[in-house]
């Protein structure tokens, strides 16, 4: 059985095969071959008889309510789902794509969605490489709409939505500002889990890290630990480009391994950092 809609009228139909002749379903489609079924629209389905039908009609007042409830697109993943929310305060509809933290129209602060992520948030596409610049500006932007003064006279609803999107505000930035983090998240988006206390087995990487924590603990001046602080961030920038690569290609197998490896030096520059 198949039905459709025209204009006003619903119109079921049956599925039958009658010809060997193909059948073209409107202009400019192509013919459907002659072994598939073809539909009869005005010819009424046994199935839809009053023994064997299952639906009740539809009131035509609900159908035309239904046709004006707005429209939500089917997210392709949760990581990157379209709000099709609307304003809790004013009842505008919020953006089709995006976050909707604070109504256009009433100013009202939203309750947070957790569907939306964090590069949504600032208005980034889902990739490692970022403009910081950029996610600098949006961010106090947005520290200033959530602001506590901003929000001090509204009610305790709106005070706690602020709360929590402020919170979640920060730990956005957070997260997108550092490379590492910034990757796992990347990866997370993924269903990919990086287990962060995992040792790596590589002898040459393990050498490396022994001898860099003896040449900071010797080192003398400050000079000399800039001296080491500049070579651990050139080894920590050379794994952050090979993890954007191995990302870009889907190759996570690979970009786990390099988180795994950034991992070490971002501890390497906290040491260094904790001397200076």
């Amino acid at each position: 059985m198949l039905a459709f809609e025209d204009n006003q009228n619903i119109c079921i139909g049956t599925i039958e095969n009658t010809s060997s002749s193909p059948v073209y379903l409107s202009s400019g489609t192509s013919p459907v071959p002659p072994h598939l079924p073809r539909l009869h629209p005005l010819k009424p389905s046994p199935l839809l008889s009053p023994s064997n039908s299952f639906l009740p009609p539809i009131d035509s007042q609900l159908r035309n309510n239904l046709l004006d409830l707005p429209r939500c697109g089917f997210p392709r993943n949760l990581s990157s789902s379209n709000s099709c929310s609307s304003c809790w305060n004013c009842g505008s509809v919020g953006p089709t794509s995006g976050a909707f933290l604070a109504c256009g129209s009433c100013g009202a602060v939203q309750p947070v969605d957790s569907s939306v992520d964090y590069f949504q948030i600032f208005g980034m596409k889902k990739m490692y490489e970022i403009e910081e610049g950029d996610l600098e500006g949006i961010y106090k932007d947005w520290q200033k709409k959530l602001h506590p003064d901003l929000v001090h006279s509204k009610s305790e609803k709106e005070k706690g939505f602020a709360a929590e999107q402020s919170a979640r505000v920060i730990d956005a930035y957070r997260t997108l500002k550092n490379p590492l983090s910034r990757a796992l998240y990347l990866l997370k988006l993924e269903q990919i889990h990086v287990d962060e206390e995992k040792t790596v087995s590589d002898p040459d990487l393990l050498m490396e890290m022994m001898e860099m924590r003896e040449a900071v603990e010797e080192a003398k001046d400050t000079q000399s630990l800039y001296e080491i602080q500049s070579k651990v961030k050139k080894k920590l920038d050379s794994w952050s480009n090979s993890f954007k690569e191995a990302f870009s290609k889907q190759d996570f197998d690979s970009a786990v391994n390099c988180t795994q490896r950034m991992k070490y030096y971002e501890r390497a520059l906290e040491e260094i950092t904790k001397k200076l």
